[in-house]
């Protein structure tokens, strides 16, 4: 099992560019900024929070899929 993980503070672009497969995670979730200019400096946190996403929610889940990998 993996032991890589995503934080919260882990900016959007980061964590698209590492791990592709998270990006079906956020846009169910509502976070559809993935492609945003400020996704290269926003946290997931930030990201989330002002989107009224679920950050813990949506965390669980992207590191559920790179557990799987």
């Amino acid at each position: 099992m993996k032991t890589e993980k995503i934080t919260k503070d882990m900016t959007l672009g980061e964590v698209v560019q590492k791990y592709p497969e998270t990006i079906p995670i956020m846009l169910e979730h509502g976070l559809h900024c993935i492609g945003c200019h400020v996704a290269a400096f926003e946290t997931i946190e930030q990201g989330a929070t002002s989107h009224g996403i679920d950050v813990e929610k949506l965390l669980k889940d992207m590191n559920k899929i790179i557990q799987k990998k």
